[in-house]
């Protein structure tokens, strides 16, 4: 799914799209405390969902704990840093192109993250 918007309602699309995805399996997902993940817009859909969805909220400022932050830093390093991208395309390109790359390398990714895993099914929940 891809967004040109980073909001509360872009949000609640992604959440709707990631339900619709998994059938009616219970997700786990993992966030930060970003002010979108707490938006009094989303209240609604989280209590109708709450037997679906389960969020869990890092402590405020701890990236070490929030394994994909390794993940960013990569990509920013090999994709943006020091690169000039001419049009907003050429930027999606290139991350499209490291996304695609880490697919094929994923003991790398897993290396990099640690012990966590980027998906694991455990006692019925999908964690993402």
């Amino acid at each position: 799914m891809e967004t040109d918007r980073c909001d509360a309602q872009a949000f609640l699309e992604f959440l709707r799209y990631v339900l619709s995805r998994y059938g009616h399996q219970h997700i786990g997902m993992i966030f930060d405390n970003a002010r979108i993940h707490h938006a009094k817009l989303l209240q609604p859909f989280l209590k109708e969902n709450e037997d679906r969805l389960t969020l869990l909220f890092l402590p405020p400022d701890s990236p070490n704990l929030h394994a994909v932050e390794r993940v960013w830093g990569w990509l920013k390093k090999s994709v943006i840093a020091n690169r000039f991208h001419v049009t907003r395309e050429d930027i999606r390109k290139s991350i499209l192109s490291f996304l695609g790359y880490l697919h094929e390398c994923l003991e790398k990714v897993l290396r990099l993250i640690g012990s966590m895993a980027m998906s694991e099914v455990q006692n019925g929940l999908i964690y993402i």
